[in-house]
């Protein structure tokens, strides 16, 4: 199998990423996804560095925005506020760096659970107003599946495909994620219904219960059946990794495919 658009992320959020970002094209990786979490949050003090990293490397850019406490589906109006203000603080710090950000949907709350149409609504809504912001910064949003959580909006393809329907923005699609889909026991439907939406990917494997985030090739994914469904997929796929060594293993798993 090719992997000419294979990008890496790191889960290691704590960890300094410079000490590891530039090996990465080294292991054989085309793209780098900086997650805004810990130390790879976009800041005054490091975006030159990162910006080093895109003009001293062939790596592809995109950014997965913040999903620690964060919650597109709350119902409290001054933390909802400040959620979608950090969205897009750093949707506009990325700009001139990436052109697709990856974001997961809401979830129900202890009273938006007692008020899910309102909550459903928040999200649709917040959805709306981010892509907006983001269409100015020449950005695609790809909203993300999610696994096997309770009380969580996005695990089923039909709400997937009813969530960017109702968001109904041009730059708006979906990022598939194979191990979410796996827990779900979901992966082939996602693929069936969802391919013509796909613009991004994750992928990591898992044995169908959590959410492992294993080397590919370590789980009860058919990556095999996977890859053959989904042919003529043009955009990146990204390894999400505790090590640039578990990425390396990915890779030398998807040559042999």
């Amino acid at each position: 199998m090719k992997i000419s658009n294979l990008s890496f992320s790191s889960r290691a959020v704590v960890e300094d990423p410079f000490e590891w970002a530039y090996s990465i094209e080294d292991a054989g990786y085309t793209g780098w996804e900086v997650i805004q979490e810990g130390t790879q949050c976009l800041t005054d003090e490091n975006i030159s560095k990162v910006e080093d990293v895109r003009d001293t490397t062939n790596l592809k850019l995109s950014m997965h925005l913040p999903f620690s406490d964060m919650n597109l589906a709350g119902l409290n109006p001054g933390i909802h506020g400040e959620v979608l203000r950090q969205m897009k603080h750093y949707l506009h710090k990325a700009s001139d760096l990436v052109n697709v950000a990856v974001i997961h949907p809401g979830y129900l709350s202890p009273y938006g659970a007692k008020l899910p149409d309102k909550a459903w609504d928040t999200c649709i809504w917040s959805l709306q107003e981010l892509c907006d912001f983001a269409a100015d910064q020449d950005i695609t949003i790809g909203v993300e599946n999610m696994p096997n959580f309770p009380k969580i909006f996005g695990r089923e393809p039909d709400e997937m495909l009813d969530m960017i329907e109702q968001v109904d923005r041009k730059n708006l699609g979906m990022t598939l994620d194979t191990g979410h889909a796996n827990t779900m026991g979901l992966l082939d439907e996602f693929v069936k219904k969802c391919k013509g939406k796909i613009v991004h990917m994750h992928i990591h494997d898992n044995h169908g219960k959590r959410d492992e985030h294993l080397p590919i090739g370590e789980g009860t994914i058919d990556w095999k059946k996977l890859m053959e469904g989904l042919s003529g997929y043009k955009g990146r796929m990204v390894t999400e990794m505790g090590s640039v060594e578990e990425g390396r293993q990915c890779i030398e798993y998807l040559k042999s495919l």
